[in-house]
């Protein structure tokens, strides 16, 4: 505590994004009957969407560096860079499919994390069911 009497720290105030729900709260509040813990799945799902979107991004690449590497074999044999270059090439397709899939991956993971705190949000919820009380329709 900070020393000062009848001060408390809420969660949700650390949280600083809104978590609270409802009315309450600050300075010598402590936690009102409006007050609720909130798990927000919107910045799990919106990175999910991000790594989706990437994988997205990277798909037509291995199109466009075979696109890229076409004029190169002309005029080029007997050179031994030839062989690097191919290589070379090989290697960044298996990059390029290598990060595909874990962007792929990632998205089901992220999902499966935002799923998961709300699973345990409702969970929490219901176990206190039993031993909230009622008064004057406001749970506490």
């Amino acid at each position: 505590m900070s020393g000062v009497r009848g001060t408390r720290l809420r969660l949700s105030d650390s949280a600083g994004d809104g978590a609270a729900d409802g009315a309450g709260g600050g300075a010598g509040g402590g936690f009102s009957a409006g007050d609720r813990l909130r798990h927000s799945d919107g910045a799990w799902l919106r990175a999910a969407g991000g790594a989706e979107g990437m994988g997205a991004h990277l798909g037509p690449v291995r199109t466009e560096l075979a696109t890229a590497h076409e004029g190169v074999l002309a005029g080029t044999v007997g050179l031994s860079a030839l062989a690097e270059l191919g290589a070379v090439r090989e290697s960044w397709v298996r990059r390029i499919e290598c990060a595909r899939y874990e962007c792929g991956a990632l998205a089901g993971n992220l999902r499966a994390v935002a799923r998961a705190q709300g699973e345990t949000n409702e969970s929490v919820r219901s176990s206190f069911a039993p031993v909230a009380r009622v008064t004057h329709g406001v749970e506490r």
